[in-house]
């Protein structure tokens, strides 16, 4: 199958766009839908159900959580309800649209998607890569040698006396006010944490911030090299989208 649809479920918006999975691109505008709140299971599910009729879908779909994913079961909730702990999102989605449907973490779906089609796919088979994405929270994905590490959610590690993506999120940014050198300050206190514990190669920073990458990519000073995800914030989308091909 050639155009397989991506949903991706973030904490403010719910997007989702059919994907051409053989090269990477959308195959029609994203269509997005601010989060439902509460963001309860079926509040989010309804919303998931109306992205797949927005676009006539009747095949298989591949669908981003950010949360820890085991077999579609949620294992945590940061940025949704948590009623979610505990529910076969796979399950649900899949009910609620009839769709066969492969689900993920959020930030292993746009390390999927940079890994084969963006900044990772020169060097995808070549030491630790850490794809980071900074919005709502601070989302990780982690590759060796290409492969991937699921479900590391490194955005809830220790900083400071409180989780890092309350610190260093695009969130915190936004909402503290920060200037950019202020905010860039902080992702290089989280990147030299990440480099003292895991000693990556590459940082791949990604998530909505991604787009002013020229604001604060300049004002970071790592080990590793770090450069800006090529796709933005359709990453989710594609990378759910890819892995979704499992389904065919």
């Amino acid at each position: 199958m050639k155009t397989i649809l991506g949903i991706d479920i973030g904490g403010s918006g719910i997007k989702g766009a059919p994907v051409n999975v053989k090269k990477g691109v959308l195959a029609a505008e994203r269509y997005r839908i601010p989060t439902p709140q509460p963001s309860t299971p079926d509040a989010i599910g309804d919303t998931v159900a109306e992205i797949a009729s927005h676009f006539d879908w009747k095949g298989p779909i591949g669908c981003t959580f950010p949360a820890v994913i085991k077999k579609g079961v949620i294992y945590t909730a940061a940025n949704v309800d948590k009623s979610w702990i505990g529910v076969n999102g796979r399950k649900l989605l899949k009910r609620k649209t009839g769709c066969p449907v492969l689900l993920l973490n959020d930030a292993d779906a746009a390390g999927i998607a940079e890994m084969e089609y963006g900044a990772g796919r020169r060097q995808k088979e070549k030491g630790v890569i850490f794809l980071l994405t900074f919005g709502t929270g601070i989302g990780s994905a982690v590759f060796v040698n290409g492969s991937l590490l699921p479900n590391t959610e490194l955005g809830h590690m220790e900083m400071n006396g409180m989780e890092a993506e309350h610190y260093a999120s695009d969130l915190a940014r936004k909402e503290e006010n920060l200037d950019w050198n202020e905010w860039a300050g902080r992702v290089n206190e989280y990147l030299n944490l990440l480099e003292a514990l895991f000693s990556p190669d590459l940082f791949v920073l990604g998530g909505g911030v991604s787009k002013k990458h020229r604001e604060f990519l300049p004002l970071l000073r790592t080990q590793a090299r770090v450069v800006p995800a090529q796709l933005l914030n359709e990453a989710g989308i594609v990378g759910a989208a890819l892995a979704a091909k499992a389904l065919v």
